[in-house]
């Protein structure tokens, strides 16, 4: 018998999707960018994440959706037009999702806060040791990387933050300055690490491009997720909900 499915919507290159794997569940991934469903490592279509909800929604146990984050970013927050200029999906996400009566998951950036309901957020400190990662040249990183989820579900943090000021912060983002040394002693905040490997270490994400991890959230966030998920819904990794 076929295990329970998630529907993965705007799957991007896998991140959500390989951590409800991880958690039991099937998955399937909805993009409407062909190249970034060449590297997703599980079944998919390409079409738009609405629609296909719309049309196909009832037909999985879960919903996760992450609607593009471009209006909500910290990285556009200077852009004047920025709300106006750049899609914002939450709503009519939810709407949509809330249609076919399903558990379901919004995940977004912290600057989409005021869009979503009683999110829960979950960090990288949360799952990882600061220093578990290291840099090229031997030096310990951690990631800060705040996401916000939605939920008709119950979600629990595993634990709170933990950002020690001792060790160099990482990040994976675009556009970002690649100094570690600048980042240390003069701006003393955070830099992006130039070594793919190291970006896909800290992401947890070993088939990802460079920007796919840019642009994803590490597996780790909805194994913890997709484990919750099957105690809530009485689910295991051999059955499903009709």
């Amino acid at each position: 018998m076929s295990g329970p499915r998630v529907l993965d919507l705007f799957c991007g290159e896998g991140g959500a999707g390989a951590g409800y794997a991880q958690a039991g569940f099937e998955v399937f991934g909805v993009d409407n960018a062909p190249a970034r469903l060449k590297l997703y490592p599980f079944e998919s279509t390409c079409a738009d994440a609405i629609e296909y909800v719309t049309n196909h929604g009832h037909e999985f146990d879960l919903i996760h959706a992450s609607p593009t984050c471009t209006g909500y970013s910290r990285g556009t927050v200077a852009i004047p037009d920025r709300l106006d200029k750049y899609d914002r999906l939450i709503a009519v996400t939810r709407a949509a999702i809330e249609e076919t009566g399903k558990p379901y998951v919004i995940e977004n950036v912290e600057g989409a806060l005021s869009e979503l309901v009683n999110p829960t957020m979950l960090c990288w400190s949360m799952f990882y040791a600061p220093g578990s990662v290291t840099d090229t040249d031997g030096t310990p990183l951690r990631m800060e990387r705040h996401r916000l989820f939605e939920s008709n579900l119950t979600i629990l943090p595993p634990a709170s933050c933990n950002h020690p000021s001792d060790v160099q912060v990482a990040g994976a983002y675009g556009g970002a300055r690649r100094d570690k040394w600048e980042a240390k002693h003069v701006r003393k905040g955070g830099y992006v690490p130039p070594s793919l490997d190291v970006l896909r270490a800290l992401v947890g994400a070993s088939w990802m491009s460079e920007r796919g991890a840019f642009l994803s959230i590490p597996p780790v966030y909805t194994h913890h997720i997709g484990v919750q998920a099957m105690a809530q819904l009485g689910l295991t990794s051999s059955e499903r909900v009709a």
